[in-house]
């Protein structure tokens, strides 16, 4: 296709595409033939990038197109299919993106927690750093058990719940940084490994463990996603490929900060563990299978259903007319 010629053809029609799309009142022959040229210059984008694929004449007309559309279908997407579309394929697919990145996340994390957790446990004058030894009875046989029943239930899972949504929120949003995303790693994986050396130290680490991990399981898991996704936000900007780095950056933005929005529920789910089921006088094995459970599911949503819905050519983008353009030229 000579795209010079194929654009000279039809500037007349685009122009007056673009015209009514700008138009403030249509009349209804002006209606009309704002609807027939929309399915002209449809047919002709679909053919420009079938035969010469992301073009500048491409991108004006896409533009148009999506104003023209605006026109005629001005009210949002139906909210009970968007729903599902979001839930069942979006969200999912965006999770699964990123599923190896967050099991690296997991594993530094780890790693991070244990060495934190030895060093404390195995060395006195580290373990004397954290206060003198009635100040660490104190903490190993009351503070750290009575944090998780200290306040009520709903008011205690309410609290814990927006703080962790709130990292994780931050943790997708400046991830482009490529700090902030290390820096709660780090930050998490230290919290948990001196509370744990200190637990450890005065034999207490049955305890540490029957109280984290109910809740943690799933509460730490849903901190490694959030990580993840802000990191692969920051490597679209650093290598983004065959893409330029403005498209790399909008389509994964776009993509990944569906996983902030699905995290408040997950994170909402630990919450209520937390709050409810961590200081719960329940047998141990009961707590732990819940918590193991809420993982297994999330994991299983993951992995499987964010499996099918990216196989099915699904990224967590939104789609081509609510993304718009993927680079905005003068026309």
């Amino acid at each position: 296709m000579d795209l010079d010629a194929y654009a000279a053809a039809h500037r007349e029609e685009w122009d007056r595409l673009e015209a009514l799309g700008r138009k403030g009142r249509l009349s209804g022959a002006e209606a009309d033939e704002l609807i027939e040229r929309y399915q002209s210059a449809a047919s002709q984008l679909s053919a420009i990038k079938t035969t010469a694929g992301s073009t500048a004449v491409g991108d004006r007309l896409s533009v148009l197109l999506s104003r023209a559309r605006l026109r005629f279908t001005g009210a949002g997407a139906n909210v009970l299919r968007q729903v599902p579309l979001f839930f069942g394929a979006q969200l999912p697919a965006a999770l699964y993106r990123i599923r190896w990145l967050t099991l690296v996340v997991a594993l530094v994390t780890a790693v991070i927690a244990l060495l934190y957790g030895f060093w404390v446990a195995q060395d006195p004058r580290v373990l004397a750093a954290f206060g003198n030894d009635a100040d660490l009875k104190q903490f190993v046989e009351h503070d750290f058990v009575d944090y998780y029943s200290e306040n009520p239930a709903a008011s205690f899972a309410g609290q814990v719940w927006t703080n962790n949504a709130w990292i994780a929120a931050q943790c997708v949003a400046f991830g482009i940084t490529g700090f902030w995303p290390a820096q709660v790693i780090l930050q998490n994986a230290q919290n948990v490994g001196l509370a744990g050396g200190v637990m450890f130290a005065y034999g207490k680490g049955d305890i540490f463990f029957s109280y984290i991990l109910p809740h943690g399981m799933l509460e730490l898991t849903a901190i490694f996603v959030a990580a993840a996704a802000g990191l692969r936000i920051f490597w679209a900007w650093i290598a983004p490929g065959p893409r330029t780095r403005t498209q790399a950056l909008a389509e994964d933005g776009r993509a990944l900060f569906t996983v902030a929005i699905g995290l408040v529920i997950v994170l909402f789910v630990s919450g209520i563990i937390e709050g409810f089921v961590t200081p719960a006088p329940w047998p141990l094995a009961v707590k732990v299978g819940i918590g193991a459970l809420a993982l297994a599911a999330f994991v299983f949503y993951m992995v499987f259903v964010g499996g099918r819905a990216f196989r099915a050519g699904e990224t967590g983008d939104l789609g081509e007319f609510e993304a718009g353009a993927r680079r905005i030229t003068a026309g």
